[in-house]
């Protein structure tokens, strides 16, 4: 299960989408612009106030640079279970 705390026009954003698009998962994603309210959930379970968060099955990954960074060393699929 995978989890996406988003904004519009957030191009960090997008290219997390683009790459967890590219391994074919399917993620839940939470927009802040239309979910103002859920910052402050996103932030209790993250420990951060920037977007993306990503949130593989209950476990704080990071953001973009993170999640790129765990494909670029073959960890993401095995978190992913891919």
């Amino acid at each position: 299960q995978v989890t996406m705390y988003s904004r519009e026009y957030c191009p960090y954003c997008d290219n997390a989408k683009i790459l967890l698009a590219s391994k074919g998962v399917v993620y839940q994603e939470i927009d802040l612009d239309e979910e103002p309210q859920l910052l402050t959930e996103m932030i209790s379970l993250t420990s951060r106030r920037t977007v993306p968060q990503i949130i593989i099955n209950g476990e704080p990954v990071g953001g973009c640079d993170d999640i790129m960074a765990l494909d670029r060393a073959g960890k993401l699929d095995k978190l992913l279970g891919i």
